[in-house]
């Protein structure tokens, strides 16, 4: 007699459309960049308006000089079922600069930091990878 296998994790790519929707539904993600050759990660609020990412993130305002390209990361991974999804955009990012927008955003996006370390980005999606999380029957 064998013993019986546990279920096998599997992860299924999601259409682009899927992968926004899921990123519409989450309110909290990760903003990641990089700053003197390192990736640096820092947790931030969104929202998808209009076809683009606005992140509140603690991250100093000068690090989109340039318009550089940002990765913002979403997931809702439940354990021990293994289930749920992830979903990661990237793309070029900007400032919000205009003062009445920015302070609308943060008005409606909790911030985690104040001050210098307390920047309103905007990002617009080039890349969107959705996955989904789950298992397949036991054999």
């Amino acid at each position: 007699m064998t013993a019986p296998t546990a279920p096998a994790r599997v992860m299924v790519e999601v259409s682009g459309t899927e992968s926004l929707w899921l990123l519409e539904g989450a309110a909290q993600g990760l903003l990641i960049h990089s700053r003197r050759d390192q990736a640096v990660v820092r947790p931030a609020v969104h929202v998808l308006e209009f076809g683009r990412l606005v992140v509140r993130a603690p991250v100093q305002g000068g690090l989109v000089a340039g318009r550089p390209t940002l990765t913002y990361q979403v997931q809702d991974v439940r354990m021990p079922a293994a289930t749920g999804w992830s979903v990661t955009v990237t793309g070029p990012a900007e400032a919000v600069a205009d003062p009445d927008e920015a302070a609308h955003y943060r008005r409606t996006l909790s911030g985690w930091a104040y001050g210098p370390h307390d920047a309103v980005l905007r990002i617009q999606p080039q890349t969107v990878t959705g996955y989904r999380l789950g298992k397949t029957a036991a054999r």
